[in-house]
């Protein structure tokens, strides 16, 4: 995101005036929205620092991780009617670089192998400079106890590190998806404007994109091309292969441009994504959800399909992107009606918020009326939202305010939505508001 925290929509506003904006704002919006919903704290009185990731444990309906952008990682043991916090990882200090936590930077995503029994890893994705060269890297580490979740700090194998020529626009979420392959979310780079020309490149690094990758190195897979980002073992070769059913694999062109086959980042899933600082699964149906964060005027939410090209920075939303448009709406802001790109299945103005955060689809049982409802928020203006889709036409539904929220997750016992709030320092619930229960 962007902020002195952590927010995509500017460097310069302090957390406490975003704290204040969605403290005033939910007045305005009260007096014209209905509140169903509201947010309480799930885990009773326990705090966090930064709290801005929660992470599954496989297998396990007791416990979850959660990720603090200071560089620490906590163990939560769930017990009614509170919780317990066990610190199983802190990077802040990394062997080989100096751990960078401003800005944008720090600690920002995680996740667990989905067979632990067989495969003791977390895989973590965060920054560091290198050499007095900021990076973002994504690293794996062994478990040292897989009942306590205890890591070997010592084991750290980085896998991929990405030269980051600005602070912001990192993206940084990590899933292993259904089919056991890791996907990635990284943003443009950063500066704003896509000043490094990352976005519909995917020959030059690790940028605005969602990638998909085989820690596991199955059978059938293809080794990445040479990039001096990927990391290679003793035998010269990367720690990870390309699934061969990447739909960038045999690609000979991108936006036009003839691809050299042997610069090809064949991990690419998706392309044109300026931010996508939160993703998620939603194994039902098996999509793939995606909050985009946006520049000048638009924030945005996609499904992500494989080869898919979001449009940016060609497009912002569902409107032709216009670098002498900041701020104004205007006829230079019409709908882009080019057919390679893929629509948003919604997007809203910066009148109505500044900073998307990617949430997840509703499974629980303790609001009904959300089943299958994609919930997610907007860390500026502090509040959360339902998307819901019928006959292929998506509206949104104002649920409930609360601030700096940073992304989602599902509680393991209920299937109910939770969420961190940086500012708070807390996991929290979304529950039905008193008038409604």
């Amino acid at each position: 995101m962007e902020s002195p925290t952590l927010y995509p929509y500017t460097m310069k506003i302090d957390f406490m005036i975003t704290l204040l904006v969605a403290i005033f704002l939910p007045d305005l919006v009260r007096a014209q929205t209905e509140i169903t919903c509201r947010g309480e704290p799930a885990f009773g009185s326990l705090k966090f620092v930064q709290p801005l990731g929660i992470v599954p444990v496989p297998g396990r309906k007791d416990e979850l991780l959660v990720l603090e952008k200071c560089g620490q990682i906590q163990r939560v043991k769930l017990k009614d009617p509170n919780a317990e916090k066990t610190q199983i990882l802190d990077i802040s200090k990394p062997g080989d670089g100096v751990f960078e936590q401003g800005g944008e930077c720090g600690l920002l995503g995680a996740a667990l192998h989905p067979e632990l029994n067989k495969s003791p890893y977390l895989f973590v994705y965060y920054s560091l400079k290198i050499n007095g060269k900021l990076h973002q890297r994504l690293s794996r580490f062994k478990l040292a106890d897989l009942e306590s979740l205890k890591i070997d700090r010592d084991s750290e194998q980085p896998i991929i590190n990405q030269l980051d020529l600005a602070s912001n626009h990192n993206g940084g979420d990590l899933h292993f998806g259904p089919d056991g392959y890791l996907y990635i979310s990284c943003g443009d780079g950063g500066q704003g404007d896509d000043r490094l020309k990352n976005s519909g490149d995917i020959m030059k690094g690790f940028h605005a994109a969602i990638y998909r990758i085989d820690i596991d190195k199955h059978p059938g897979g293809l080794a990445p091309n040479s990039h001096p980002s990927v990391i290679l073992d003793a035998k010269g070769e990367a720690y990870y292969t390309v699934p061969a059913d990447n739909p960038f694999v045999t690609a000979t062109t991108c936006r036009g441009v003839k691809l050299d086959p042997s610069k090809v980042r064949t991990e690419t899933w998706a392309i044109g994504l300026r931010n996508p600082w939160r993703f998620s699964f939603d194994p039902p149906t098996g999509r793939i959800f995606a909050g985009d964060v946006g520049q000048n005027l638009y924030e945005e939410i996609d499904i992500i399909v494989p080869g898919g090209d979001y449009g940016w920075s060609d497009r912002e939303g569902q409107r032709s992107f216009n670098k002498s448009a900041t701020k104004v709406y205007s006829e230079k802001n019409k709908p882009n009606p080019n057919s390679g790109y893929i629509e948003p299945i919604h997007d809203y103005e910066h009148k109505e918020g500044i900073s998307v955060t990617g949430g997840c689809v509703y499974r629980g049982e303790t609001i009904p009326s959300l089943k299958g409802a994609y919930i997610f928020a907007d860390y500026g203006r502090g509040w959360l939202k339902a998307l819901r889709e019928v006959d292929g036409v998506w509206t949104d539904e104002f649920l409930c305010n609360d601030v700096t929220v940073t992304s989602f997750g599902h509680d393991p016992r209920n299937g109910d939505i939770i969420y961190t709030s940086l500012g708070l320092g807390e996991v929290r619930r979304l529950t039905l508001s008193k008038k409604n229960k």
